[in-house]
């Protein structure tokens, strides 16, 4: 690619980003996003719980005690200790755990799903292409994806929630030097490729997968740059005599989640403007749609 063509990209990219008001989707994705949590982090749970017998009980365990310790970053120890904790044992109580099809799990699953809805339908504007599916398919696919994911977050979350140093001690010591060299790139090719899938499905109108990888990189980058830069301000901001108090946690995770939903959205905007500066066969996906 020469220089023309980075500045001409560069410069759609941002023209795009202003118009369809990037920043401020960001903000709606992210909100609703923070509202599918509960329901998505019960799901999880859920059906970690029906799965016992394949994944142990200390895996299960290990998971609730790491959403628990999230838990209090978010809310005070009082709130944790009197609806976290017991709404957590409750879900794992074999007494108590629903059918996964019974009517209430499928509900919790279409509510946690919303907020995927809000990123299809965002990517999807992205590429002049908002209208092309409709609100009802738009909204049958966010909730493929989102059984997609809770399917993916159960093979990840415990792998996650072990580390490095946890997987290489329940791996034999010949595998030691395995997990250190790959686990990080693992996790990072990992990303892009969740990344790659979310673009390419979100267009109503496809082509081949490898045309979303752009985006995908960049919003990692700027995921990566931004999540760095956004610790240290938390950091000088939340100190033990901040001023926010117990709103700390609250605002740090709807910035987190901020910061993702625009690394997406930009990322997105990439992939269009690449879309339709370079059209496959002649014609951009717009110009294809219909």
């Amino acid at each position: 690619m020469r220089g023309t063509d980075t500045w001409a990209l560069a410069s759609a990219t941002t023209n795009a980003g202003i118009t369809y008001r990037v920043t401020g989707l960001a903000g709606e994705a992210a909100f609703f996003a923070l509202l599918s949590l509960p329901p998505f982090v019960l799901g999880l749970i859920g059906v970690l719980g029906q799965l016992t017998q394949v994944f142990g009980p200390e895996t299960v365990r290990n998971v609730s005690d790491w959403i628990e310790k999230q838990a209090h970053l978010l809310f005070t120890d009082n709130a944790v200790d009197t609806v976290v904790t017991p709404l957590i044992d409750d879900v794992l109580n074999p007494a108590n755990q629903v059918s996964l099809i019974s009517l209430g799990f499928l509900l919790a699953l279409w509510s946690g799903s919303r907020a995927l809805f809000v990123y299809v339908d965002l990517i999807s504007l992205a590429y002049g292409l908002g209208e092309e599916r409709g609100i009802i398919r738009t909204r049958l696919m966010s909730f493929g994806l989102y059984l997609a994911g809770l399917l993916i977050g159960l093979l990840v979350m415990p792998v996650l929630v072990l580390g490095p140093v946890a997987l290489r001690g329940a791996l034999p010591p010949d595998y030691a030097s395995l997990v250190d060299s790959l686990y990080w790139p693992v996790v990072v090719i990992g990303s892009v490729f969740f990344l790659t899938l979310l673009y390419h499905v979100s267009v109503p109108v496809r082509t081949r997968w490898w045309r979303e990888l752009p985006g995908a990189l960049l919003a990692l980058i700027i995921w990566i740059a931004c999540a760095a830069v956004l610790r240290a301000v938390l950091a000088a901001w939340f100190s033990p005599v901040s001023i926010y108090g117990s709103l700390a946690a609250p605002i740090a995770v709807l910035l987190w989640l901020y910061i993702t939903a625009l690394a997406v959205l930009i990322g997105a905007t990439l992939n269009a403007e690449v879309d339709r500066l370079w059209p496959v066969d002649g014609a951009g996906r717009a110009g294809r749609a219909g």
